[in-house]
Order: C-alpha cells, then structure tokens, then sequence
C-alpha cells in the first residue's frame, strides 16, 4: 500500500520577524478566506468582542493550551483584511523563551483563534459556514493553523503591515470626520 506523499513549499531562508523585547506582529485571522474545517470569517465579526474585551481581554497561548501563556497581546485591529495583532512575548516565561527561539529560526510561525461562535449561517448546499460574530477568547502560536495564511508577518513584512492598518485606520477616521462635518 503506497502512503501520499506530503508536499510542502516554503522558503527555509525566511523567518518571523520578532523584536529584540520579543514583540511581533501578524495576522491572526484574515477574512473571506476557508480555512481546513470549511470556516469562513466575514469582516465585522470581532468588533464587538474586540470592543468588550480589549487587547488586554484575550489571552496568548502556546498551541491553544490554557496551561501555557506565553505574553500578552498589544493590539488587536480589525482592518479591511482580517485580524491584525501585534504581541510579545513574556521575557520570564520558559515556553515564550522557547517560542521566540523558534520564531527566529522560522520553525514556527503559525498563529490561531480561540472563540465562541455568537452568529454564523451555514449554506446547506456547500457545509461552508459564514462566521458573523466571534467572541474572541485567545490567538495562539500554532504549529499548524487551520487558516493556513494565518502567520506571524517575515522579516521586512512587520513595519509594513503595521503601516498600512495605520494607512487604514486613519483614512477611516478622515472619513468619520467628513461625514460628521457634513450632517452639522
């Protein structure tokens, strides 16, 4: 019996990028996107558990297990492409120390949602379920996410991602204040 091959490509050359203090960013979560168990997160679904709970509200974990907190989470936004966090890692922490390691040697780079789903419709025909409302719980660093483009941002990736959700929070803030100007 001939076992399936397991094909993989990815660039060993290329690492996360993580901070000399430990801090790295990525996206957790993009949206419009299946992820392995026929899931598909629709933009607006964190709002309102990001705005109830805060960065400071859900915990970093190591592989999802509760036992292993691993640092804190800084900044939790929702942009226009999905969940984008930035984080660090605890310095005193063993398993964060161990992480970081692997972070750096991009051996690891995965990142993955804990949740309770509040609102999802399920098309019938297809099994895909639409994920409206999330009540975000933990991101972990995985192995292996369901989402397989739910990665810790590369080397020379981080400052951009950061800059454009900033590009985007602003323009989203410019537009508020334009609208806001115009209804007074």
């Amino acid at each position: 019996m001939r076992h399936p091959v397991l094909e993989t490509k990815l660039n060993p050359a290329a690492s996360a990028a993580i901070g000399e203090d430990g801090t790295f960013s990525g996206y957790a979560s993009l949206f419009d996107r299946l992820d392995l168990s026929r899931d598909r997160v629709r933009p607006g679904a964190f709002r309102t558990s990001l705005a109830r709970r805060g960065a400071a509200g859900i915990r970093m974990l190591w592989q999802h297990d509760p036992a292993e907190p691993i640092g804190v989470w800084l900044s939790l936004v929702e942009d226009a492409k999905g969940l984008l966090v930035k984080g660090r890692l605890g310095a005193s922490v063993t398993r964060a120390r161990e992480a970081r390691a692997l972070l750096a040697e991009g051996a690891l780079d995965g990142l993955s949602i804990g949740f309770r789903i509040e609102r999802s419709l399920t098309d019938p025909r297809t099994g895909i379920r639409d994920l409206t409302e999330i009540d975000l719980w933990e991101i972990s660093l995985v192995t292996f996410p369901m989402l397989p483009d739910a990665r810790v941002a590369r080397h020379g990736h981080a400052a951009s991602l950061e800059g454009a959700a900033l590009v985007r929070t602003l323009r989203s803030a410019a537009a508020r204040l334009r609208a806001i100007h115009r209804n007074q």
